[in-house]
């Protein structure tokens, strides 16, 4: 079987390994795919979002699957776009559910689903007055997709006003910012959830936890993810109860009735708020650090499961878990998530002695004259399974400090901070 995936980060490598583990026969494309990559697959060089020439590479090599890692190309239409092979991913229409946050906050308030209670707007005076009238803490999103830097929580009502002005006059958003959601800040324990389904059967996995702030303790400006953990430790047999009777049931209901067949993974973020579980955001494709959190404990073939989504038959499917901890640590380029260096040559893999409770996931690296450099700003993830959270953590933290390259940045705290993920910066 020919398996095609599309992307180039840590989400894809951690697909590609699990993938390539489960079925060694299999022959594995990536696109454009990274430095780790190319030891498990073919790597070509097509951008992700370049469509009609992934559909092209697709029909001529006779791809038997398309896997579709990021975000963007889903929004933009990949799976209508690629015809008779089979994606595993959703429909744009599906994919809105990430691609536009008023889409997502409309499909929840109709379909009764839990989340912040919000407003959108267009206009910069509107939304000014929206917020002098609730008054702060809030939230603000640009709409669209913005690489993960839409999102500013303003404590008081001048950083509002500043962001909104930012997105809506100065534009730093472009066409993603035209838009902007003002939603109320909720407050309680974070957690992940993400969930394979068919469009007429969803199966959740195991819980995970991402650490988004850029230091420890979760100081300072939000990243795409400097690490995850699973399971979270606030996710509980009780709060997975009532996510599936009223967030993850509800969500596969309501894209049913707006007649959405969703084949792929739903993500849920959450917060676990004192009122019960509500959704902060939805994402149309496997989450990034978590996946390399979660995939290392799925013990059934992931490629049965994808098909299985594809062909519409995922209730006969039982997901199995390693009853392991993981722990995934990124380490960064120097000045991430702002300006960084590219190019910078990384030592020390060779120390790694990559086993099933240890592995090294490439993100943002690049294979030059033979040598292994970074390219971007999260350059490598790496996990560790154990008997524990804090277990995983410390084995993976071993693993990391035989890693180096000038520059290079990590959280010292994944899995061992005990409030990681609680926002609770209100002071009464």
């Amino acid at each position: 079987m020919r398996v095609l995936i599309v992307g180039s980060g840590g989400r894809e490598h951690a697909i590609a390994w699990k993938l390539k583990r489960d079925n060694p026969e299999l022959e594995l494309f990536c696109a454009p795919g990274n430095g780790g990559m190319s030891a498990l697959a073919q790597c070509v060089p097509v951008s992700a979002n370049d469509i009609p020439a992934l559909k092209a590479f697709s029909g001529a090599n006779k791809i038997d699957l398309a896997v579709v890692g990021p975000e963007e190309p889903l929004v933009r239409g990949i799976a209508e776009e690629f015809g008779g092979t089979p994606v595993f991913g959703p429909c744009s229409k599906g994919a809105m559910l990430e691609g536009s946050k008023s889409f997502a906050k409309r499909f929840m308030k109709t379909h009764g689903i839990p989340t912040a209670e919000y407003e959108a707007f267009s206009d910069y005076e509107e939304a000014r007055a929206y917020v002098r009238r609730k008054g702060a803490p809030l939230v603000i999103k640009a709409d669209g997709l913005a690489a993960g830097k839409g999102v500013t929580v303003c404590l008081t009502e001048s950083e509002a006003e500043t962001a909104l002005a930012e997105a809506l006059i100065a534009r730093r958003f472009a066409e993603a910012g035209r838009i902007v959601v003002i939603e109320e800040l909720l407050r309680g324990p974070e957690a992940s959830v993400l969930a394979f389904t068919d469009g007429r059967s969803i199966l959740s996995m195991v819980s995970a936890q991402d650490h988004k702030r850029a230091n420890d303790g979760d100081q300072g400006p939000n990243t795409g993810g400097m690490g995850a953990f699973s399971p979270s430790p606030f996710y509980t047999g009780d709060i997975e109860r009532q996510c599936k009777e009223r967030i993850i049931y509800p969500t596969l209901e309501g894209l049913k009735r707006e007649g959405v067949v969703y084949k792929g993974v739903i993500y849920f973020g959450l917060m676990l708020t004192p009122d019960g579980p509500k959704v902060i955001e939805y994402n149309c494709r496997f989450g990034d650090p978590e996946t390399q959190a979660v995939l290392p404990r799925l013990e059934n073939n992931l490629l049965d499961v994808m098909l299985a989504c594809v062909n519409g038959s995922l209730d006969t499917v039982r997901l199995k878990w390693r009853r392991e901890a993981a722990v995934c640590v990124a380490m960064v380029s120097g000045g991430y998530p702002g300006g960084y260096k590219k190019c910078v040559r990384i030592a020390g893999l060779n120390n790694i002695k990559e086993n099933d409770h240890l592995r090294v996931f490439h993100a943002g690296t690049i294979l030059k004259d033979g040598a292994l450099l970074t390219d971007g700003g999260r350059v490598l993830g790496v996990t560790a399974l154990a008997e524990s959270v804090e277990q995983a953590a410390r084995a993976a933290y071993g693993a990391v400090n035989e890693i180096s390259f000038d520059g290079a940045g990590f959280r010292s705290d994944i899995g061992l901070f005990p409030n990681a993920g609680v926002f609770d910066l209100i002071e009464e």
